[in-house]
């Protein structure tokens, strides 16, 4: 008897070792590569790549596609900018292509950030979040979303949304500067806000956030990262924008007062110091405009692309020589430093006169894939690993 109960104390321990291994490491699903090679108009043969990695285009003809989130189910949804639109897009015959487009919002106010959480799509608009109940059994009507929350500023100057669930259970969403520079009375204005997801407790996380248009957490640490978009009319080489992580509560990321956490403002910065505010994590490059960024946790990737954060970077519009519209790699060195590597390119043409391309968003899938959004060319791209 006291064998067995050994025996199963061992076989216990084994069970607990494995599940805790497949949490931190899942094995993927089989790679899905699609039956027949895209035929359309876009020059995805044209991006660069790491050696082995290959793209494919998920849906194409999606206007103005932005941020997105899955669903377990596979449904991704999709929020737009300029055209206020929402959309759902499902993969019907499993092929690693979205045949089936859905349209949940039309006429929104910039309907940008989407979120799913039981079941229920959370829609962030300028000044509002709403929710569709039980969307994926209602995609071909999914009436009227109700109201969750309705009290953000009403300015639409930075004031499209990426918004997403922390591991806290919170509804996490941003409030941009209502400018490109400026020192705003209203304390909700440049901040990462949070509330519970009926909408009660709305408040102030972090300050001194001029825009960001994408955050993360950290697989490992759990800590909130952040994409920073820099402020113009300072030249074309500064400032830099900015990959931030916060690391306790309520921290101030310096805007307008520092960027790119050692560049006073000329106006805002006088009588400040930079060393008063969180530096960031690492500089992305003057009017880049990066946006979404995702940790990588799955393992098509080869392994050294675990736990790396990507960064869509949108592009410059302001600038002589035009910077960006790529999709870069934060990776951290043995040092405990982070560096940028390139990841994908080709949106800009090599003498940086042409765009074809802007990246915006990134979703991993369950096979651990990653699906791009393309709010210029209105596509959502998918990008494998194949020896």
């Amino acid at each position: 008897m006291k064998f067995l109960k050994y025996f199963a104390l061992f076989i216990s321990t084994l069970a607990i070792g494995a599940y805790i291994a497949y949490q931190k490491f899942p094995v993927n699903p089989p790679i899905k590569v699609s039956s027949s090679a895209y035929e359309g108009g876009l020059n995805i043969n044209g991006l660069q790549m790491p050696e082995g990695f290959k793209i494919d285009v998920y849906a194409d003809s999606i206007e103005n596609a932005r941020a997105m989130c899955l669903s377990p189910k596979g449904t991704l949804f999709v929020g737009t900018r300029s055209k206020g639109n929402v959309y759902a897009i499902v993969d019907t015959d499993k092929d690693g292509r979205g045949d089936k487009k859905y349209t949940l919002l039309t006429g929104g106010n910039m309907p940008n950030g989407v979120a799913l959480k039981d079941g229920d799509l959370y829609v962030a608009e300028v000044n509002r979040i709403l929710r569709f109940k039980d969307i994926e059994n209602h995609l071909d009507n999914p009436g009227k979303p109700e109201i969750v929350y309705d009290q953000y500023p009403t300015e639409t100057h930075h004031g499209w949304k990426y918004i997403a669930f922390g591991p806290d259970g919170r509804l996490y969403v941003p409030v941009g500067a209502p400018c490109n520079i400026c020192e705003s009375e209203e304390s909700i204005f440049a901040s990462i806000t949070s509330m519970n997801s009926d909408g009660t407790d709305m408040r102030i996380e972090h300050e001194g956030i001029r825009n960001t248009v994408g955050f993360d957490w950290h697989p490992t640490t759990g800590e909130l990262w952040f994409t920073d978009n820099g402020r113009d009319w300072m030249g074309d080489e500064e400032p830099e924008c900015e990959i931030n992580k916060a690391t306790t509560k309520k921290q101030h990321f310096g805007y307008p007062y520092c960027h790119q956490g050692d560049k006073q403002d000329p106006e805002f910065g006088v009588g400040k110091s930079c060393a008063d505010y969180i530096p960031p994590v690492l500089k992305m490059g003057p009017h880049t405009a990066p946006l979404g960024m995702e940790f990588y946790t799955k393992t098509n990737f080869p392994a050294e692309y675990q736990n790396d954060a990507f960064v869509a970077r949108h592009g410059s519009w302001n600038r002589k020589e035009k910077i960006g519209y790529d999709i870069v790699r934060v990776h951290q060195k043995e040092d405990g430093t982070y560096e940028r590597l390139p990841f994908i390119s080709g949106w800009l043409s090599a003498d940086k006169s042409e765009v074809w391309g802007r990246p915006v968003d990134m979703e991993l899938m369950p096979d651990g894939s990653m699906l791009i959004s393309d709010d210029y060319a209105d596509a959502i791209y998918r990008v494998y690993y194949s020896k």
